[in-house]
């Protein structure tokens, strides 16, 4: 995988970004135990690409917050992966690593992790909340030197359409 690139985002990738984030939602969040379908996922993502929201997406990127590293993987011009950090007044936010199903298991993510890893406030802990049910993310957090704190919640911002909850757990990182 040299030839993926790891750059920060810029408003031109904000399709390629939005076209991350809709793929791998489908791939890792309907789950039949928690009771998320496909169809809540679907219900979730539409509007993804509305002009009005990929405006708002490509000015964040043009003057992105001083508190917020976004960096994306590409394949040549096309987005493969994306990773942001927020460093927020009590902790670092390792708020989404994401890549391309057909693109994991290739080191991409550690790269995405080891471009924001600079940007940590290294006096604080970072944070990661992930489904409890995404075992693959998981274990690639473990890797990195996340450990499990024991959290458990669920979000109303991610409540589906059908009623159901992702619920989520934390990892950290000590300071």
């Amino acid at each position: 995988m040299d030839d993926i690139k790891i750059t920060d985002a810029t408003a031109q990738d904000v399709e390629g970004i939005q076209t991350v984030f809709d793929e791998t939602w489908l791939a890792t969040y309907p789950n039949e135990e928690a009771g998320i379908t496909r169809e809540d996922i679907l219900d979730r993502r539409k509007g993804s690409f509305d002009p009005e929201r990929l405006q708002k997406r490509r000015e964040h990127f043009t003057n992105p917050p001083e508190n917020q590293k976004f960096v994306v993987a590409k394949d040549g011009n096309r987005v493969v992966g994306l990773c942001s950090i927020l460093r927020e007044e009590q902790y670092n936010k390792l708020s989404t690593i994401y890549i391309l199903p057909e693109y994991q298991g290739k080191g991409i993510g550690k790269r995405l992790w080891e471009a924001v890893a600079p940007f940590l406030d290294t006096k604080k802990d970072t944070i990661v909340q992930v489904a409890t049910y995404n075992k693959q993310a998981i274990a690639f957090y473990e890797k990195l030197g996340f450990v499990d704190t024991g959290k458990r919640f669920s979000d109303e911002k991610f409540r589906m359409k059908s009623g159901a909850l992702i619920p989520e757990m934390e990892l950290v990182i000590k300071a």
